[in-house]
């Protein structure tokens, strides 16, 4: 690390967590060195021989303290000498705990640092601590008595170390966040079924083969291949002619071709270096897939690996094995989802949960001793609880003596009864010659009353309504036999009417009426074909059945006789309708 010095004294920790502190380009904090053994001698450096104290002289005045005293002196020190810092490192040993924080060491080739991040920061964090990665972390630096070592805690954490293919790339990123070609909103929600799965990848990998086992494993879809070159020079222009073709596919097909149009594209590769997943870094992929009209999945490499068509496409799947189960769901799946969303809730309201007992339980840590804050007002409470004590006791004593002062004021409960029984005998007499002098009353006003009541207006009422009556009843039985009369002649004549317009009068002049065997009229020629089986009806509703031949031969022509004058018929009256 540092050359040694001719100091014959070994660094103490303070001074080798300073010379640690010098190996992130932090600035080294002025804290008293506490020497437990000067007979030790050992190296160090000259920057910092300045910051050691002299040897304690016998007799000096050198204070002494308890370790729990200096470990406290010294966290005050350095979370007072360093608010925030930026630290750039290289992360290792990183390890989640169990209640969520996570713990890890950055390094570089010259020293250690411990570092820490709670829960809550790792929520926020835009990267995962992982082994090996390059960082750059913000936080501010304490100390944990319980190991008598300094850490980080972290507020912050960014990837560190770009070379020139990583700034180029993110200036492109930059770049084309700049003309929106990233922005959330124009990402297209994936269809749920898609009948037709566009996929984008080389023919003879392992890709389309697990591409097509998994979607066979969980919905069989009609894919359609368009083979492009995944890696090397003609990679990108391939790719970007790939994704471009599908969406010049028509909802019908192309004329003279049966190929239909996907529902959705999956633009998939293996797993590789950064060179070898360049292709999908291109502007000219990244425009195509985000200018696609057809939703689009990415799934260029491994979980770990990032390429710019993945902020483009509507959707990234880590792996295109995991691009095949974003694009259809499991059959099995879509019966158990509400018993799996009941699941999902309660786990998430036990998180919640957990969540607020975690936090009421830091505050409460926060609050004083709850004893120390009632032990006051419980001494008063007793004094209070004793005075009131004694104020009812007198206040009884006090009740009690008035309550004898009025005890004697009082007359006996008999006097009181006597004197209402008395008082009762005189208002019922009085009610009692109330009573009968409004009897007597009453009695001579309905006398008076039932003197000028008579029968007779009522009589002559009654004799006037039969006198009614009688004359009326001759005129309704007239009334009535007149309108019986004029019905039963509507009636005869509407017979009559139809009586003239039945069939059964022209049967009995002399026709008779040919059905065939459904019972139907035959009214023409044209259905009496040869052979056909009728039946013959008369006048008097006798049938005989009888089969058309078609040999008949015409009748001879008779010279036709002189129709005779028919006698004129009787015209028959015809009641009214009315």
């Amino acid at each position: 690390m540092a050359q040694q010095s001719a100091c014959s004294r070994p660094p103490d920790p303070t001074t080798r967590t300073f010379m640690g502190w010098r190996s992130f380009r932090l600035v080294a904090i002025r804290a008293p060195c506490i020497m437990a053994a000067p007979q030790l001698k050992s190296a160090m450096t000259s920057d910092t021989a300045h910051l050691i104290a002299p040897e304690p002289r016998p007799g000096s005045n050198l204070p002494e303290f308890t370790v729990g005293d200096l470990a406290r002196r010294l966290k005050r020190s350095i979370e007072e000498e360093f608010g925030f810092v930026r630290v750039r490192g290289e992360i290792s040993q990183p390890k989640k705990h169990s209640s969520g924080h996570c713990y890890m060491r950055l390094k570089d080739d010259t020293a250690v640092i411990e570092a820490v991040c709670w829960r809550g920061t790792m929520a926020k964090l835009a990267i995962r601590p992982e082994e090996g990665l390059e960082v750059i972390v913000t936080g501010r630096m304490t100390t944990y008595p319980g190991r008598s070592q300094y850490q980080l805690i972290v507020e912050s954490m960014e990837l560190a170390g770009e070379g020139a293919l990583l700034k180029m790339l993110e200036e492109r990123k930059r770049r084309l966040t700049a003309e929106g070609l990233f922005d959330p909103a124009r990402k297209k929600p994936i269809p749920f079924l898609p009948d037709v799965i566009g996929v984008v990848t080389s023919p003879t990998g392992a890709v389309i083969r697990d591409i097509l086992h998994r979607l066979n494993d969980r919905f069989p879809r009609h894919v359609l291949l368009w083979p492009v070159a995944v890696q090397g020079e003609r990679a990108a222009a391939e790719v970007t002619a790939a994704i471009e073709g599908f969406n010049r596919i028509q909802p019908g097909g192309p004329q003279g071709s049966r190929v239909p149009r996907p529902d959705l594209i999956i633009v998939a590769r293996g797993g590789g270096s950064l060179e070898d997943l360049m292709a999908f870094n291109e502007e000219s992929v990244v425009r195509a897939a985000a200018a696609s009209a057809i939703p689009l999945i990415s799934a260029v490499g491994h979980e770990t690996d990032t390429t710019l068509i993945d902020f483009a496409s509507d959707l990234r799947a880590p792996t295109p094995t995991a691009a095949a189960e974003m694009a259809v769901p499991v059959r099995g799946e879509l019966l158990a989802q509400i018993l799996d969303d009941e699941r999902r809730l309660i786990a998430c309201a036990s998180r919640a949960v957990a969540d607020r007992r975690n936090r009421v339980e830091g505050l409460a840590r926060g609050l004083g001793d709850p004893r120390a804050l009632l032990e006051g007002h419980a001494q008063r409470l007793d004094d209070r609880a004793e005075r009131l004590n004694l104020a009812a006791s007198a206040l009884l004593e006090r009740r009690r003596t008035r309550v004898g002062e009025l005890a004697a004021k009082l007359r006996h409960p008999r006097e009181k009864l006597a004197q209402a029984g008395q008082r009762l005998a005189s208002e019922s007499r009085a009610l009692d010659s109330a009573l009968r002098h409004a009897v007597t009353t009453a009695g001579g006003r309905f006398e008076r009353v039932a003197g000028r009541l008579s029968p007779t207006p009522a009589r002559a009422m009654l004799a006037e309504g039969e006198r009614r009556v009688a004359d009326l009843a001759p005129r309704l039985d007239r009334s009535h036999a007149k309108g019986v009369a004029d019905k039963a002649a509507a009636l005869a004549s509407l017979g009559q009417l139809l009586e003239s317009y039945s069939y059964k009068g022209v049967l009995a002049r002399g026709f008779a009426l040919i059905e065939d065997r459904d019972g139907r009229p035959v009214t023409g020629a044209d259905q009496a074909t040869p052979g056909l089986a009728v039946t013959i009806v008369f006048a008097d509703d006798a049938k005989v059945a009888a089969t058309i031949d078609g040999g008949a031969p015409k009748p001879e022509s008779k010279p036709e006789k002189k129709a005779e004058p028919r006698k004129p018929r009787p015209i028959p009256v015809q009641g009214s309708l009315f």
